[in-house]
Parts: structure tokens; C-alpha cells; sequence
């Protein structure tokens, strides 16, 4: 059985990656995919990388490794413990970690590797001294001219995913950005206007559409459906998300709705209400109160923010307050997300 090797980052695992990988397959019975990095990089821990290989490759050999994998390998084989090479460490030193991994860690040996880079004949020659017997390096597209991309670019330039990055690990990057806060505080009209700003779409709020099909009307039991809904919709737009995805409202605002309704919080939403998201911002109240004709008034308002704020606080999840006119909030929204505030702009 003829086996090769690709060794990358994968951070993120881009179309360029893929190619590589294709043509790797393509050349050999077996493909061994390792992919390592110190230090990780943000959005792409080895548990995502390992999600996206078996995604996309799930005959191949896969093992992605970071120093913790190493230890649990260490204690349950009996064997001396050892850490990740540096990145930027001698490549000596990498092409030692590589053959042994391939030896101890899955017990095999390859007789090819497949890279794109200058360095592939040395890597090569140098994981045939420690295997014994003769590893060939073949080379694809060295220029990068079939992908033009790089993983630096891609961790800086999160409009480039949706050319560059296939949908399970395009999805898997889009961070979800989500508004909080009570009646009247301009959620909803921020949520659009973010979208807008940002190029993606944004999530409205279902507990609200069902309150206007049911007349006004809803029952305990509705409490725990609107948050799962409002989760598998969430989940739904990531599709088609851009970087980010906005979230014009969180199961943390249903269970407020059904603790201040009914007196109480089924166990399910109570889980459900610590869902996590990459960015949580309260809107405050701080402007007047408009009533719309299904509202309660100014002081209900504030009692939902105080209580968003309590249980924030309480389990130790941070939030961004956002106060002020439209283009205020906006503008720190998008200055948190690190990107460039628009000039204010009526919506």
C-alpha cells in the first residue's frame, strides 16, 4: 500500500489545502493527513480542525495534535511525554516530530509527501533517513496560482471565506453576534442596520412573530419551542452569513419572558439560555420609551435590563453595553468587532 503525507496548520483549512489534498489522493492507496500548530491560532482550536478533516475526508488517516493530545498519548501508552515543536522552530526539528508521529503515534511509515513549498525535499529526505527507505516528495503548485489565498489572509479578512473556504469550515468561522435588551431599545433596528453594515444577514426575533400570529396569546409551554426555534433559525442562517451572523435576540431573553409571564423556566430553556455567542451586546435604555401598542411601559424595560445584567453577571459572561443615537451604537458594535466605523448614516 503506497501511503502519503500532508502536514499543514489548516488554520483555517482553506480550498488551497484542499487541492493539495486531492492531489495527494489521487497518488496514493493511503492518505495521512497531520496537522499541528504552536501557538493555535484564534477560530481554529484542534477540535475544530479535526471536525473540518473528517468532514471533508473521512477515509483519510487524520490526526491533528496539540501538546494536551500528546500528554493523553503519553499517560495511556506508557510512553516519555513530549510537546509540540515551535513554529518557528529549527525544521530539523519539525521533520523529527513528523516521523515520530507517523511511527509511535499511528505506527506507519509513508514513502510520499506532498507540499507546496521549497522545503519538501529536505523534508522528504530527512523522513527517509529516520523511516529506512526512500520518501519521494512531489510537488503541487508552488506559486499558488490555482488558489490565490493564504491562511494569514484568511484570519484577517473574513470576506474572503465564502471564495476560499468550503461551507463546513465556512460556517464553522461565522461568529454569532448577538443584541440583548428590553422593550424599546432599539434591538431590532441595530440588527438590520449591522447587517447592512457588515454585508450579512441577521436572525429577527421569532418569539415576537409568534406573539403576532397568536394574537398576543402564548402559553408556558411556548416558552421552551420559541427558544429552540430561535436556535435551529440561527443555525439555519449561518449558510448564508457573512463573518458574522446577527442575533437579534438570545434564549436568555425567553427564559426572562417566561420567568416574568408564568412565574418560572423550564430546565431545558434555563440550558438554552446559556448558549454561547462570540459577541453579546446589551442595548441600554437610555432614550424615550416608545410604545408601539404591544408593549408594557418604560419601567418594565428596565426591569428586564437589570435582570439581563443579573444573570450576566452572576454566571460571569461578558457583555458590551451599547448607548446612544443609531450611528453611536453602530459604531462601537462594529469598533468591537474590529471593523472600520461607518460614517453615521440614517436607516
Amino acid at each position: 500500500m503506497l501511503t502519503g503525507l500532508v502536514v499543514g496548520k489548516f488554520c483555517p483549512l482553506h480550498k488551497g489545502h484542499e487541492a493539495l489534498i486531492a492531489f495527494a489522493q489521487a497518488r496514493c492507496d493511503r492518505l495521512v493527513i497531520l496537522s499541528y500548530t504552536k501557538p493555535e491560532f484564534p477560530d481554529c482550536p484542534p477540535g475544530r480542525r479535526a471536525a473540518w478533516l473528517a468532514a471533508l475526508y473521512p477515509e483519510a488517516t487524520r490526526l491533528v495534535l496539540d501538546d494536551a493530545a500528546l500528554a493523553a498519548f503519553a499517560t495511556t501508552q506508557g510512553a516519555p511525554s513530549r510537546t509540540l515543536p515551535h513554529n518557528d522552530a529549527p525544521a530539523e526539528d519539525h521533520r523529527a516530530f513528523v516521523a515520530w508521529a507517523c511511527r509511535t503515534m499511528l505506527r506507519l511509515t509513508v514513502q510520499r509527501v506532498f507540499t507546496s513549498e521549497d522545503y519538501g525535499d529536505g523534508f522528504a529526505d530527512a523522513l527517509a533517513r529516520d523511516f529506512g527507505h526512500k520518501v519521494e516528495h512531489i510537488v503541487f503548485d508552488p506559486a499558488r496560482s490555482g488558489v490565490p489565498v493564504t491562511g494569514t489572509e484568511l484570519r484577517g479578512d473574513r470576506s474572503l471565506h465564502r471564495a476560499f473556504l468550503s461551507e463546513p469550515v465556512r460556517r464553522s468561522l461565522v461568529r454569532r453576534v448577538a443584541l440583548i435588551g428590553g422593550e424599546s431599545t432599539g434591538k431590532t433596528v441595530l440588527a438590520a442596520a449591522l447587517a447592512a453594515d457588515l454585508g450579512t444577514c441577521w436572525v429577527p426575533e421569532y418569539g415576537r412573530e409568534l406573539w403576532e400570529q397568536r394574537g398576543g396569546e402564548l402559553r408556558y409551554e411556548d416558552m421552551l419551542a420559541i427558544a429552540q426555534e430561535q436556535v435551529a433559525r440561527e443555525n439555519r442562517a449561518r449558510a448564508d452569513a457573512e463573518g458574522w451572523l446577527i442575533c437579534d435576540t438570545t434564549p436568555l431573553v425567553t427564559a426572562f419572558y417566561s420567568e416574568a409571564l408564568f412565574g418560572r423556566i423550564d430546565t431545558a430553556l434555563e440550558a438554552l439560555a446559556e448558549r454561547y455567542y462570540d459577541h453579546l451586546f446589551l442595548c441600554a435604555a437610555d432614550f424615550p420609551f416608545v410604545q408601539d401598542g404591544t408593549r408594557r411601559d418604560a419601567a418594565f424595560r428596565q426591569r428586564q435590563n437589570d435582570w439581563y445584567r443579573e444573570r450576566l453577571d452572576r454566571a460571569g459572561v461578558s457583555y458590551t453595553v451599547v448607548s446612544g443615537p443609531l450611528a453611536d451604537r453602530r459604531a462601537h458594535v462594529r469598533g468591537h468587532l474590529g471593523r472600520p466605523a461607518l460614517a453615521p448614516a440614517p436607516i
